[in-house]
């Protein structure tokens, strides 16, 4: 079975961390652009300010993708950058700022896949109460409504969420993110059904605006992988498991309402009266018809007794490396929901730096890439429906807290000078698209 001849060989990024432009040519503000200006939120005092400078290098980017061979480019749109109070106005430089990248991406034969929102809430909304007001549900209506009838000629690929478990969890749980919040769980679940509302909302915009659309969500997710045979048995149930402790980061917290109308059975007796209410049309208006799943997977847990050696692989933020992750996240996922899937993201933070050379040699992604690689290609022959991989990400550049020291590029950037050189696992990655992973 293996890799389909049609199969999307990808890589990602997403608007603040690599277009820089953060208050130009009409530019509004988001809950980054503040939130990074906090003195002691982003290791080393980093902002997003710059970034890449993506925003002004769009051309010399894809030209680079085009040399890595690229089939397809996961990107998200600054929701901030077109409709800078988050409604209303429209502008008309941001506009064709995606226009231009859009057109420049095709004329190079690599399919767009546009995402929403990746994270960058418009300040404009946020003083509004952000997620936390349900007329965020009509805002996004309105910026999905403006995305398909702007760019729906020429992009058929959408995502309306990239990980929504990280930005609610990391922003307004944990508060490590933007905007910073320390929640509890009745306002927690509140935002939650408003992402879920949302969605819905997006899916139908997008249907109505946009000929033959793909529709799907990103989930960040760490898939369960079994220690021995016997941990098989009830690796989905402990997967899935979804109670009031944990719902933010499990799948089935956003994905039951999603494809199944409902919320998981387990979160609503424990949760109680702190579940916000949620009526018959509010389930039907989530439950719209999706065309696939994305899953963003780098790490995994042992499902059984296992202990951890000492020792064990790690990338450079001391991510444990699992080689098995995406052969299980892609099986349990699609045994469980029968919906195809793309890897939206997946790969690793190592310590890049270009060598006297004039190289980066970069052997331990090409390593961590062979090996999940494997494990994907195992899941695809036991039976799953993937349709695409993308890595993660195709430059180095701003990770959100962490500031700069963490690289995932295929393509290393020089944040002084902004010259960009591509890493030895961009021609690597090459070859195993040129081959469409016959090779690994």
């Amino acid at each position: 079975m293996s890799f389909k001849k049609d199969f999307l060989w990808g890589a990602a990024t997403a608007s603040y961390q690599i277009e820089g432009a953060w208050n130009e040519d009409g530019k509004g503000s988001n809950i980054w652009d503040e939130f990074s200006h906090i003195p002691g939120k982003v290791d080393f005092g980093a902002t997003g300010d710059t970034a890449c400078d993506h925003y002004h290098r769009y051309k010399e980017d894809v030209q680079l993708m085009k040399k890595c061979g690229l089939k397809a480019y996961r990107f998200s749109i600054s929701w901030s950058r077109i409709l800078p109070e988050g409604t209303g106005t429209v502008n008309e430089k941001g506009i064709e700022f995606y226009n231009n990248l859009i057109n420049e991406l095709i004329a190079n034969n690599i399919t767009p896949f546009i995402t929403l929102y990746h994270w960058d809430l418009p300040s404009a909304l946020y003083v509004k109460g952000g997620w936390l007001n349900p007329e965020s549900v009509l805002w996004f209506e309105e910026y999905a409504t403006l995305i398909g009838k702007t760019f729906g000629d020429r992009v058929k690929n959408f995502i309306t969420f990239n990980e929504p478990s990280v930005f609610l969890g990391c922003g307004y749980s944990i508060g490590v993110h933007a905007p910073g919040y320390s929640l509890g769980n009745r306002d927690l679940l509140r935002i939650g059904q408003n992402i879920l509302l949302s969605h819905g909302k997006a899916v139908k915009a997008l249907r109505a605006t946009v000929k033959d659309a793909n529709i799907g969500i990103t989930l960040a997710t760490q898939p369960k992988i079994p220690v021995t045979k016997a941990d098989e048995k009830n690796l989905e149930q402990s997967y899935f498991s979804c109670g009031v402790d944990n719902f933010i980061w499990t799948t089935s917290y956003w994905l039951d309402p999603i494809v199944k109308g409902q919320y998981p059975q387990e979160l609503l007796t424990q949760a109680g009266d702190l579940m916000p209410s949620c009526s018959k049309n509010d389930l039907e208006l989530i439950n719209q018809k999706i065309d696939f799943i994305g899953l963003n997977i780098y790490e995994a847990q042992y499902h059984g007794d296992y202990k951890r050696p000492d020792g064990t692989a790690h990338t450079e933020l001391s991510w444990d490396v699992y080689p098995d992750a995406l052969k299980w996240g892609v099986l349990l996922n699609y045994n469980h929901y029968k919906l195809p899937i793309y890897i939206t993201e997946n790969g690793i933070s190592t310590h890049d730096w270009i060598s006297l050379d004039g190289k980066v040699h970069d052997p331990n992604r090409i390593d961590f890439l062979h090996r999940y690689l494997k494990g994907l290609k195992a899941g695809i022959e036991a039976g799953a429906d993937v349709r695409g991989y993308f890595h993660w990400s195709f430059m180095d550049n701003f990770e959100w807290a962490k500031g700069y020291n963490p690289r995932f590029g295929i393509v290393y950037v020089d944040y002084a000078t902004k010259e960009r050189t591509l890493k030895d696992s961009a021609f690597w990655y090459k070859n195993v698209i040129e081959s469409n992973g016959e090779n690994l």
